[in-house]
């Protein structure tokens, strides 16, 4: 290899980054039109790209465009930025005050929880009674069902909170209720999602390893938080908000890399590395924490473009229609009827439990890591991989449009009859 090569190369990522994240980005525009969230327009921008190049190019072409080597850096600066995005995503998994409103939020979880994990379970039998290959692939039975029931059951925290607030519901129960239901259930899947991976092995022993690997995560995960919360790292990280965002990103590369190399998943690691940072106790560690986010966001467009590379385009023949269409339904029915189910016996009114139903529905970003995870492990296979994507987009795209009919519902409603009043005593005929 000569000198000139690695700037070469260096120069080739550079300038497929830089694509790449303009191509993403311009999928706003047609999101915005629609109204929809944006990061709809980026998702679907970014999965298709790849795809439709090769067929526009050839194989051939679009292979010396993007090599094997460019691709495979592009894999690990999608798997950074993920790690980096994480770190933000990880404060919203603290609960929180949930004992303030224990038995609404409690309601909720049930509904939007249970019924979606059911609902996940239905399709795995379905999957297995038609012995669907393609679906089913070859991972252990339990690490299959686990993962398809978690897959059913998540809503993505960040786009939730990003409609609610675009709709002004941040402030009121109905909005605050949901979010933090929201949060409580990607926080109970985000601690699934290490059984199934830990699980996909098939004995006992590569599960005590994992498990073991993920108990030592999280030990040192504690001991980073108490050792960053104690006063003379808070000062630092307020005096130098810079070095302490290079501190949190250095720290959660490392543990996301540290944990994928000890065969669990990089998400994992990096959603623990957010949670060791105190980012919700000491406000000084506030600044660090967003910036090591924004950098994240901003490098997110590259893990679009590299999934539809790497993963969507072998699995767009490799789905059946009937397994796209049932994945969706029961994505819908699990969580929007759940939703409203739950909502209602937490005695919210008929309207306001629609919108909680449509709310929940919402899946977005963060089902696509956790089915990247899955899929990198091996417990999903390409053909589940794809009708669970298009269940994401399907579910995240009806959100708005569900909640405007259920507003247009109730302007419709006719007001209640006033009542009569009653004839005051001693004026009786």
């Amino acid at each position: 290899m000569t000198a000139s090569e690695p700037l070469l190369r260096a120069a080739h990522v550079l300038a497929v980054l830089c694509a790449a994240m303009v191509v993403v980005r311009a999928g706003r525009l047609p999101a915005r039109a629609a109204r929809q969230p944006e990061v709809i327009g980026e998702i679907v921008t970014g999965l298709l790209a790849g795809p439709v190049l090769i067929r526009l190019l050839g194989p051939g072409t679009f292979a010396a465009l993007l090599p094997a080597p460019v691709l495979g850096t592009l894999k690990v600066i999608a798997e950074a930025g993920l790690a980096l995005f994480m770190v933000g995503l990880a404060g919203h998994l603290r609960p929180g005050r949930a004992a303030a409103r224990r038995a609404r939020t409690g309601w909720l979880v049930a509904g939007s929880f249970l019924p979606a994990c059911a609902a996940g379970l239905l399709l795995a039998g379905w999957i297995l009674l038609t012995d669907d290959r393609a679906a089913r692939g070859g991972a252990p039975l339990p690490a299959f069902l686990l993962a398809v029931a978690v897959c059913t059951s998540i809503t993505a925290v960040p786009v939730l909170a990003r409609i609610l607030d675009d709709r002004g519901l941040m402030e009121t129960g109905t909005g605050r209720d949901t979010l933090l239901a929201a949060i409580v259930i990607d926080a109970v899947a985000w601690l699934l999602l290490p059984v199934a991976v830990g699980l996909r092995s098939g004995d006992s022993g590569g599960f005590l390893r994992a498990a073991a690997v993920l108990g030592a995560g999280v030990l040192a995960a504690a001991a980073l938080r108490a050792l960053l919360a104690r006063p003379a790292a808070t000062r630092l990280a307020g005096r130098f908000p810079r070095a302490a965002a290079l501190a949190v990103a250095g720290l959660a590369l490392a543990m996301a890399f540290t944990m994928k190399e000890h065969g669990m998943t990089a998400i994992i690691g990096a959603v623990l590395a957010g949670l060791a940072v105190p980012s919700r106790t000491r406000r000084e560690w506030v600044p660090a924490v967003a910036a090591v986010t924004r950098a994240g966001h901003a490098l997110v467009p590259v893990f679009f473009v590299v999934g539809g590379v790497t993963v969507l385009t072998g699995a767009l023949g490799s789905a059946s229609p009937a397994l796209i269409v049932l994945t969706t339904l029961l994505g819908v029915a699990g969580k929007a009827l759940g939703g409203y189910c739950g909502a209602r016996l937490g005695r919210y009114g008929h309207f306001d439990a629609l919108r909680v139903g449509a709310l929940m529905n919402t899946r977005g970003l963060t089902e696509l890591i956790v089915l990247q995870v899955c899929h990198s492990a091996g417990v999903l296979t390409t053909a589940l991989y794809l009708a669970f994507l298009v269940m994401a987009l399907t579910t995240t795209a009806l959100t708005g449009p569900a909640l405007l009919a259920v507003d247009r519902a109730e302007h419709r409603r006719p007001p209640a009859p006033a009542r009569e009043p009653a004839p005051a005593r001693g004026n009786a005929a």
